[in-house]
């Protein structure tokens, strides 16, 4: 087979590109839809396409820096030039005699691309965030740490099949897989192949789920025949993973205000056998169905809708469709529905504020908020509650996951209890 790229490939490749570069909508999606519209590029020129986009918007300021604009072909040009092998393919051919003129004398290195946030790959508005809470040596090192591509990390269901079963079952199916670092339920695969197919995956001994997600579920402990709520339980993955735990017990109600997401959390659900999770699509966090549970709650989990700054590894354009005012927007949200959701617990009841964001706003910011108004609330070291539970891990008394210190998606929990006497 030709390592060699054609002209029409590299045309297409260029004009998905600049589909993305709109800023629109998810990178994901609209090269799905790209590719459903020129069903005749093949499996390897669309592996190619997509590798060359997300390699490009993991280091977009740096690339625009090399060419000196954003131009998307030349953008394209320089980003598939620069792929790791196996994933670069040889360019040339397809090239006009200026393009290899102009490829040949390409700077790769320009005084521009030191700056510090093209060098951390940030928004400058980000950047500047960060750096007001944080060393500027710490935020280089959260902003390359986003430049790498995030490994493919799995949950064993645990009440289907022992994780060393799992494990023995993927690499007898020549997938190279080992335990992840912390999570006990984790399988952490060398490459990224296709799973839907799997029969572990199938029969729903796993399910993907990035080892952070796990922590957040893991530090919950939810027990069997406790009332439990997962606030905003968006794809379920979470919510699974506190099925699981409750060993299908108790009563496990998932809220979400998408009833598209939780029409396809209904499929997962019936794959992974639990008969103890109740899904149900809200309005608001003040939605009558939630106030019925009012104080009658032990335990709630509030994955709240955020930035999703700690997930740039799986979505380097997010931080380029962000801005300032949907941060503010968010931060607004985000203290609503911790303040609904805490009114579910009863007393001695625990809940875990969570978000998959490295801002400060939207973590510190809202639990000591929701602190400084709710004296019959105190707060609970996570790191100690990890460490009690067998999970041997450095997160700090509010969880702190990073993917340059932890080596999984950036996340925040804090873990509150409501005073058993008030």
């Amino acid at each position: 087979m030709s390592d060699r790229v054609n002209a029409g490939v590299l045309a297409l490749g260029c004009a998905g590109l600049e589909q993305v570069l709109a800023f629109r909508a998810p990178a994901d999606a609209v090269l799905r839809r790209f590719f459903k519209e020129h069903a005749q590029l093949g499996r390897r020129d669309r592996g190619f396409i997509a590798e060359t986009v997300f390699a490009l918007l993991r280091r977009f300021s740096y690339y625009s820096a090399v060419v000196r604009g954003r131009d998307a072909r030349r953008l394209f040009i320089a980003a598939a030039s620069t792929l790791p092998a196996p994933e670069r393919r040889d360019l040339i051919p397809a090239l006009t005699l200026a393009e290899r003129q102009w490829l040949t004398a390409l700077d790769y290195e320009p005084p521009t691309a030191r700056a510090a946030d093209v060098v951390a790959e940030l928004p400058h508005w980000l950047f500047a965030r960060l750096r007001a809470t944080l060393p500027q040596a710490d935020v280089l090192a959260i902003g390359k740490a986003m430049q790498r591509a995030a490994p493919l990390d799995l949950r064993v269901n645990t009440l289907l099949a022992a994780r060393e079963q799992a494990l023995a079952a993927l690499r007898e199916s020549g997938i190279e897989a080992e335990p992840t670092r912390y999570s006990p339920l984790g399988l952490r695969l060398a490459g990224k192949p296709a799973l839907e197919k799997h029969p572990l995956y199938l029969s729903g001994q796993l399910e993907v789920q990035d080892e952070g997600s796990q922590l957040l579920g893991l530090l919950l402990a939810p027990r069997r025949r406790e009332m439990v709520v997962d606030f905003c339980a968006g794809a379920g993955g979470k919510t699974l993973l506190l099925g699981q735990l409750m060993r299908s017990e108790g009563r496990l109600y998932a809220f979400d205000v998408s009833e598209r997401r939780m029409l396809r959390f209904r499929k997962r659900l019936a794959r992974a056998r639990l008969s103890n999770v109740h899904p149900e699509v809200i309005a608001h966090e003040n939605d009558t169905r939630i106030k019925r549970l009012s104080g009658k709650v032990h335990r709630v989990l509030v994955d709240a809708p955020c930035t999703g700054t700690g997930t740039l590894r799986r979505n380097p354009d997010l931080k380029w469709r962000l801005s300032e005012s949907d941060l503010d927007d968010l931060v607004a949200k985000q203290a609503a529905i911790l303040e609904a959701a805490a009114r579910l617990l009863q007393p001695g009841g625990r809940i875990e504020y969570a978000t998959c964001s490295v801002l400060r706003e939207e973590n510190d910011g809202i639990v000591d908020d929701f602190l400084a108004r709710h004296p019959e609330y105190v707060e609970l070291d996570c790191g100690r509650a990890l460490n009690e539970a067998g999970i041997a891990i450095d997160c700090g008394a509010r969880l702190r996951l990073m993917p340059h210190t932890h080596r999984t998606d950036g996340f925040f929990a804090a873990l509150l209890e409501r005073r058993a006497s008030e």
